[in-house]
């Protein structure tokens, strides 16, 4: 009798991952398509932020061809490496804020597997404060469980306005290869899952309202440089990514 392969047995639970992952944060995705598509229509910006390997999936969005135009990422510039260092997030935000401007009435859009390290909280906290819409991006069995080490006690499900769940298990790898030791994480796969999910949603919307779709076009194509020019003049100074 022969076994199953780790590399199938991680396509197989990684396909039965998205689909839960879309039917369980449908309802969530429906209320937040209105609620960033107006940003969006009255020119607002939707903001990412991820710590260590979150960053991957906070700039999925960021200047991407098919993707709005008026996203930015608030950058961390030593990948992670002091994420628990509290004050560090909200240094980032504030000196963010100053470059690019957190504005009330947008989005943020804070990613962190476990919902625990400081920088995530401290920046979607700081956002609040300046009265934007914080979405945080979790794996929320991990968040209700793992201890945050921040001093205000929460984790970021506890923070957020909305909450998408990336449906991973603690620890983000979802294959046991050996007794004690586990491979295969999902969360990169399901987080750009829900950020693209979420973006159609705000098309959707701005489609339906009559409201230009401020879209991207790869650069790779006829005109589209031009094109994405054009449609980044109105965000001057407020996007993190500068446009080819």
């Amino acid at each position: 009798m022969t076994t199953t392969p780790f590399s199938a047995a991680y396509f197989s639970a990684a396909i039965s991952l998205l689909q839960r992952v879309h039917e369980a944060n449908r309802a969530t995705l429906l209320q937040l398509g209105p609620v960033i598509g107006r940003s969006v229509a009255a020119g607002g910006v939707i903001h990412t932020f991820g710590s260590g390997h979150s960053e991957i999936i906070a700039r999925e969005i960021v200047g991407r061809a098919g993707g709005l135009v008026c996203v930015s990422s608030i950058a961390d510039p030593t990948s992670g490496f002091i994420e628990n260092l509290v004050g560090y997030g909200t240094k980032l935000a504030e000196r963010y804020d100053r470059l690019h401007g957190l504005r009330p009435g947008e989005t943020v859009i804070v990613i962190s597997n476990s919902g625990k390290n400081a920088s995530p909280l401290e920046v979607a906290l700081y956002a609040k404060q300046k009265g934007l819409t914080v979405v945080g991006l979790t794996s929320v069995t991990m968040s209700r469980t793992a201890p945050t080490v921040h001093p205000g006690g929460q984790n970021l499900h506890a923070i957020a306005d909305y909450v998408l769940d990336n449906g991973g298990v603690p620890g983000d790898a979802s294959i046991e290869v050996a007794d004690g030791l586990r491979a295969g994480p999902t969360s990169t796969l399901a987080g750009a899952l829900l950020l693209n999910l979420l973006f159609l949603e705000v098309v959707d919307w701005l489609k339906a309202g009559g409201h230009p779709l401020p879209l991207l076009r790869s650069q790779n194509l006829p005109g589209a440089i031009e094109s994405n020019r054009e449609l980044a003049k109105k965000y001057a100074g407020r996007l993190s990514k500068p446009l080819a």
